[in-house]
């Protein structure tokens, strides 16, 4: 019997841990949170999940949410099976967690801002396409950021993945497909060699193969992504 349960969406933060828990080859089973009815709403969920919000993970220990603090989570707990982070003792272990929590709290945060503006400026549709403009600079800084890390052989992005390879892979893949309706122009991949490489090196992953097959996500999810065709549930 597996020991965690993934509550999951297609093509949500939640496939950052579906690769996790790929890369550290533990058994796991998945839930639907069923976007289409608002299940992360649910009192069922939100006894989870407090904050509404996908994935969460559920563990002999009590359930565990915000993407991040999962992933972190289960590579300390798995560290004898595989080195997804640096130990406690590590030198680069401070770094690293600089990196992981900038793509959560800083880089992930501002792509919510620009799919889902209303949340922050209401109905106005001037004030939406401003603040979309203006987390699109700032996004393109923290795109830039990331590439010189990459490039200066850092924490992240050598031959050896861990968890900020897979959030990187993920921020990268969002903005290229959504929102689907807007104008995408401001985001290339190739303006980012380094990231562009770990791209391809992320979707050479046996995990990225089963994330592929489990959310209908095309042959090239991070590099060249398109919308997904998931078995079950959607993506938005």
């Amino acid at each position: 019997m597996a020991d965690y349960v993934l509550h999951y969406a297609p093509d949500n933060a939640s496939l950052v841990i579906r690769l996790v828990l790929e890369e550290l080859g533990v058994p796991y089973q998945t839930k639907l949170v069923d976007r289409n009815v608002r299940a992360q709403r649910s009192d069922a969920y939100m006894a989870l999940n407090p904050v509404g919000r996908i994935p969460a993970l559920e563990t002999p220990h009590g359930p565990v949410f915000e993407t991040a603090a999962i992933a972190l989570w289960l590579a300390d707990t798995h560290r004898d099976a595989v080195h997804l982070s640096p130990s406690l003792e590590a030198p680069d272990r401070a770094r690293f967690l600089s990196w992981l929590f900038f793509l959560s709290n800083t880089v992930h945060a501002e792509l919510r801002t620009l799919f889902y503006p209303s949340t922050i400026v209401g109905e106005n549709a001037d004030a939406q396409a401003a603040l979309q403009i203006r987390t699109q600079k700032n996004l393109l800084r923290h795109y830039a950021l990331l590439n010189t890390e990459c490039e200066s052989s850092g924490v992240f992005g050598g031959t050896t993945p861990n968890l900020c390879d897979f959030y990187t892979a993920a921020v990268l893949r969002w903005p290229a497909i959504y929102p689907a309706a807007s104008d995408r122009s401001w985001f290339s991949l190739s303006n980012w060699p380094a990231l562009e490489r770990l791209a391809h090196q992320v979707e050479a992953r046996p995990s990225t193969a089963a994330l592929i097959m489990a959310e209908g996500m095309g042959p090239t999810p991070f590099t060249k992504p398109a919308l997904p065709n998931p078995p079950e549930g959607s993506a938005i």
